[in-house]
């Protein structure tokens, strides 16, 4: 696939993400394990809410894949598929799934813990790799940051040229890992069908 890159002539401390930034980069995954446990503590799940949440999670689920499948990490800039949409169709997908893992859940303060997690961590990372990206790619970035959005998908794809005609790459969803979002999805939704099941019987 043919992507476009660049390479900044500006290195030094502008390499050199925030504090902040690194903070809540390594621990994003860590209070996320603990957000879970607390979250599945306070869930009221039902059948109808654990269907509703998993066919939300399953849209979640399909754009990380399609982002996975055509992501280059640290080789290229990449800007086909779903990066012609949206910077950051990952955490968008994630975005998703936990809407999906908050309705399936059918509690509103587990609700708001599991998207104020969001809010608060994914927005510091998504800015700490954008300067990264900056870094790296230079003037080939900010051409691509200018045309497509950080968050919010546009509805039509950005046209940049010969980088944005790559196709979805199997080898590099399996690369990327990204069956694991999936795996660990599933497991949520049997948990919470667990929970569900024992509320029940008591």
């Amino acid at each position: 696939m043919s992507e476009v890159a660049g390479n900044s002539d500006n290195r030094g401390e502008s390499a050199r993400p925030p504090l902040r930034a690194t903070f809540f980069a390594r621990w994003r995954v860590r209070v996320g394990y603990l957000l879970a446990v607390v979250v599945l503590l306070l869930a009221h799940p039902t059948p109808r809410s654990i269907a509703i949440g998993g066919v939300v999670g399953l849209v979640g689920l399909w754009v990380r894949a399609l982002a996975a499948g055509h992501l280059h990490k640290q080789e290229m800039l990449t800007v086909s598929g779903p990066y012609a949409h949206t910077r950051n169709p990952l955490y968008f997908g994630s975005a998703i799934l936990t809407v999906g893992a908050a309705v399936a859940m059918n509690s509103w303060i587990a609700a708001a813990l599991l998207v104020g997690y969001f809010a608060l961590f994914y927005s510091v990372v998504m800015r700490r790799e954008e300067g990264e990206l900056r870094f790296h790619h230079g003037a080939a970035f900010d051409a691509y940051a200018k045309a497509v959005p950080l968050f919010f998908p546009r509805l039509t794809a950005a046209k940049l040229g010969s980088g944005a005609a790559g196709a979805f790459s199997f080898e590099q969803y399996q690369k990327n890992r990204e069956h694991r979002a999936a795996i660990g999805f599933l497991l949520l939704l049997m948990l919470l069908v667990v929970e569900w099941r024992l509320r029940v019987g008591h």
